[in-house]
């Protein structure tokens, strides 16, 4: 029996509903494909072009859509229902991963499509966040997320090293192929594992005027806005120190960005685990000051083991901090537009990370990259206060 309200719920008894099974396995095979995509389009694109900043353009396209898409699509996540809306989101993916690697279509048709089809990417995520809390309610819902979020680090890393892999013994075709047949094999375990649950919302009007008005309501509430700022600046910011390593670090940058995913994990299971749905949310304040902490200890320029070490403990962190808010934003966000709103976190997330990124990047161009991490952590701990009141329960 999966406990709801305010009880502390179990790993066991989240893994024991069989619908939650479906969408753990779905997602794992979303993640792990869509790292093998990417890894496999900038491996093509510099095979045709061979320029390196092409190629990096091609790795970072399956983010940039988040932005538009989170602006002007999200209501569809409430309009269609979420076991059909899934099911396309994968059907998409195969068609747009067979289209890449078999038409020898050009360089820049490849990049539009990618672009043009990842702009729905953020409604197919919401639909699925905004099925667990239905699915799952109470406390129970906080560790299915706390479960996805978990895979979603693991499988990264699983993904980069399938993909290492498949491009070594097949091509980027060979991977291309390879990642439609798993966004094929998670459509069929959707289609027979889910029950086909009714729409949320009501049509009103045109998608995008429905996505615009709702955002700007969602945004003109204090207690919804100040959790979605919550969870968007802190990990922003942190994600941009993430950006730097490379520069930093060189051709180890990997092994220390391994860290941060691990350090993720171990927060989230840790608060999962061992800590009590109250106690996770009165946590959440100290824990996104402490995220940022850690990076301090950049302007004594550490080498790889030290630095990565500082990126498991801030991600960790910052891990449990995000779980302690998922309840809360839950009972924040209307029901009739949960899929819209949890979309709107996602959206918020990815193109946070993304302005991060050139944040402290351009940074990075004026002083040192280690002094530039540092900056990161100062900007961490310093949004962390000033959303202190947001982030308590």
């Amino acid at each position: 029996m999966v406990l709801t309200g305010k009880e502390g719920a179990t790993y066991a008894e989240v893994f024991a509903d069989g619908r939650f099974r479906v969408l753990f396995g779905s997602f794992t095979l979303l993640v792990v494909g869509d790292q093998v995509k990417m890894l496999a389009l900038a491996a093509l694109v510099y095979a045709r072009t061979g320029s390196p900043g092409l190629s990096a353009t091609a790795y970072m396209l399956g983010f940039l859509p988040y932005a538009v898409g989170g602006m002007f699509l999200l209501s569809l996540a409430d309009r269609i229902r979420p076991r059909a809306l899934m099911i396309v989101g994968e059907l998409v993916r195969v068609v747009t991963c067979l289209l890449l690697a078999f038409t020898g279509m050009p360089v820049w048709t490849m990049l539009a499509l990618v672009l043009v089809t990842g702009l729905f990417s953020p409604v197919f995520g919401a639909a699925r966040s905004a099925l667990l809390p239905e699915l799952l309610p109470g406390d129970a819902f906080v560790l299915a997320r706390s479960v996805l979020s978990m895979t979603s680090a693991g499988a990264q890393i699983g993904g980069l090293g399938l993909g290492g892999a498949l491009l070594a013994t097949a091509g980027p075709t060979g991977a291309l192929a390879a990642t439609a047949v798993l966004s094929a094999l998670s459509a069929l375990v959707l289609r027979v594992g889910l029950t086909d649950l009714p729409a949320r919302g009501v049509r009103r009007g045109g998608a995008v005027g429905e996505t615009l008005r709702v955002n700007r309501d969602l945004l003109a509430d204090p207690g919804v806005r100040g959790l979605l700022l919550a969870q968007w600046l802190p990990v922003s910011f942190l994600s941009g120190a993430e950006a730097v390593l490379v520069p930093y670090l060189g051709e180890t940058a990997g092994i220390a960005l391994a860290a941060a995913c691990v350090g993720l994990a171990v927060g989230n299971l840790l608060a999962g685990r061992f800590a009590a749905p109250y106690t996770r949310e009165r946590l959440a304040a100290p824990l996104a000051v402490l995220s940022g902490v850690p990076l301090l200890a950049f302007a004594f320029a550490p080498g790889l083991a030290v630095s990565g070490l500082i990126l498991l403990l801030a991600t960790a962190a910052s891990g449990a901090c995000q779980l302690g808010l998922q309840r809360r934003f839950v009972e924040a966000a209307p029901e009739r537009v949960r899929g819209q709103s949890f979309g709107l976190v996602g959206a918020g997330l990815m193109t946070g990370q993304a302005v991060g990124a050139a944040l402290v990047g351009g940074v990075s161009e004026v002083v040192a990259p280690h002094l530039a991490i540092t900056g990161a952590g100062v900007a961490v701990i310093v949004s962390g206060f000033l959303l202190w009141r947001h982030l308590r329960p």
